[in-house]
């Protein structure tokens, strides 16, 4: 799991850094005009944990998530 940042110019993501294959699955998180997305070192590293995680496989089955909110 890549993490990248882009800028949109006339509907089409424009990706900083070396390209990304052709084919590659992505998810697609915009900021609001009005807001910001910052990471402390603690906080990014969390994150780059929890990407590794899933792509391990070691997830949570949507269900049991849906239920924790629910109760």
């Amino acid at each position: 799991m890549r993490i990248f940042s882009g800028k949109v110019v006339s509907g089409q993501i424009l990706v900083e850094g070396e390209p990304i294959p052709d084919g590659t699955v992505v998810t697609v998180l915009a900021r609001e005009a009005d807001e910001s997305f910052e990471l402390d070192a603690a906080a990014e590293a969390e994150l780059l944990e929890s990407l590794a995680e899933a792509d391990r496989g070691e997830l949570i089955p949507a269900d049991e998530v849906l239920k924790i909110f629910r109760d």
